[in-house]
């Protein structure tokens, strides 16, 4: 079974336009931000990757990033205070890029019957 996946989006205050990401298994997190303590942090985070993002590319921040707007860069405390004060935003999936959806709709040729490009 597939787990849903949400991602938490945390500013550093309303004007900024930097922002930091978390992903989270979306079941636990709803259940540990309506104050279910029990469930360990492990459960409720998909990663303990933070990104960084300031014009739509999600980066790996710096600790000295960290530093600057936490007050601490580690991992453990940089996540707590995200999912405290981020917001939900759920994700539909993802994709890396690669791949041809539909071969027949590129312009890439295969030869398979050994007559190279020069008989096409």
């Amino acid at each position: 079974m597939v787990q849903s996946v949400t991602k938490v989006i945390y500013r550093p205050d309303t004007q900024s336009t930097e922002e930091f990401v978390a992903m989270v298994n979306t079941a636990e997190f709803k259940r540990w931000k309506n104050g279910d303590t029990s469930i360990p942090l492990t459960e409720v985070v998909d990663s303990f990757e933070v990104y960084h993002s300031s014009q739509g590319h999600l980066l790996r921040p710096s600790r000295q990033q960290l530093e600057n707007v936490f007050g601490t860069s580690k991992d453990v405390d940089v996540l707590t205070t995200i999912l405290q004060n981020g917001k939900e935003q759920p994700v539909n999936g993802f994709s890396n890029g690669l791949g041809v959806t539909n071969i027949a709709r590129t312009n890439a040729v295969i030869d398979c019957k050994g007559k190279g490009t020069s008989g096409i």
